[in-house]
């Protein structure tokens, strides 16, 4: 083992600037009423001495810990598999690294896995909680309010209670889809499917009734329920052209289904889009660019919402510990696009 040299003190910091102890404490923890020349030598002294603050000691002042956990209520095999969560994640990441703070990342496998993350959550470790990707029957909302931590949810929220106080970021799913099947009608198509996500979560449960806002009097046999999953969009194309061989367009709930159901089209003998329209949701690249056809699909910023439910949390954070003033943050719904490519 080799030895290391001894970490520079706050009382090495303050030797090296020339002014007191509790000076350098203000500074390094964010605190006001020290000059700006002064200020400015502890931060040189601080740079020169390679100083770097003891984060036990510094949330004794701040009542910080500068991490946050980022919870999403999905096996781990799911969360790496798809593009939507890597995109979210980088959103919430970047807004994080920007104001220094830790993204302390949590999944959920089981029921085991919920009560897990409820004590984390309870225990002190992190200033608050960004959590996405939740379902209907999903015990973490109730966990994290007796944790009593600040979150931010991603998604309208769709469980029972109450819910005041809850703040949210989501986009406009039942718009996004009225634009999606609007589209596919303007083309000519009458007989227009729709496969799902999985209907315990809100996301889908509103682009369902986007759907149904504009193919008011479809065919139930239309509508198959997927699970956001490519393997998902193969199981409901194969079920919808037994049901409906006549089917002349779909859309997907997300482009990860529509990948999957624009394969089963293919081997099925089906043109895209001669035969068979098809539009997605999310626009996620590269999946929307590389499927065959390129997928029309409506696209939601995905990073933006990691973004905003960041900042929204941080806001928060900042107005409990009297650093910021201005009011409560409030929710947030994006806007969609619907970006035609040659799949419809």
């Amino acid at each position: 083992m080799t030895e290391t040299a001894p970490r520079p003190t706050l009382e090495a910091v303050a030797a090296r600037a020339g002014v007191s102890r509790a000076t350098v404490s203000r500074v390094v923890n964010g605190g006001d009423g020290v000059r700006e020349p002064l200020v400015e030598r502890v931060r040189a002294a601080v740079e020169e001495l390679g100083y770097v603050p003891n984060q036990a000691a510094r949330s004794l002042v701040t009542r910080r810990h500068d991490a946050i956990a980022v919870v999403v209520a999905e096996p781990e095999t799911r969360v790496f598999a798809d593009p939507f969560f890597a995109r979210q994640l980088r959103g919430i990441s970047k807004e994080l690294t920007a104001h220094d703070n830790q993204l302390v990342l949590l999944l959920t496998e089981g029921r085991d896995d919920h009560a897990r993350v409820g004590r984390y959550l309870a225990g002190g470790h992190v200033d608050g909680a960004l959590v996405f990707s939740l379902h209907l029957d999903d015990p973490l909302p109730a966990l994290i309010q007796h944790a009593g931590i600040p979150t931010v949810f991603g998604g309208r929220p769709g469980w029972s209670g109450d819910q005041r106080g809850v703040v949210y970021v989501d986009t406009d799913n039942r718009g996004g889809a009225r634009d999606a099947v609007r589209h596919l009608v303007g083309l000519g198509r009458t007989r227009i499917a729709h496969i799902t996500g999985a209907l315990d979560q809100t996301s889908a449960v509103d682009r369902l009734d986007g759907y149904r806002d504009v193919m008011v009097d479809a065919d139930p046999r239309l509508i198959v329920e997927g699970d956001f999953t490519p393997g998902g969009g193969e199981r409901a194309m194969r079920e919808l052209l037994e049901l409906c061989p006549d089917l002349d367009a779909v859309f997907a709930a997300n482009d990860l289904t529509a990948a999957g159901a624009l394969r089963v089209l293919r081997e099925s003998g089906r043109r895209v889009p001669d035969d068979v329209a098809v539009v997605g949701f999310d626009d996620m690249l590269p999946v929307a660019d590389q499927t065959e056809p390129p997928l029309t699909t409506v696209r939601q910023d995905i990073e933006e919402m990691g973004r905003l439910m960041a900042r929204l949390l941080l806001r928060g954070l900042d107005r409990r510990t009297g650093e910021q003033v201005g009011g409560a943050p409030s929710n947030v719904v994006l806007p969609t696009t619907l970006i035609r490519r040659a799949s419809a």
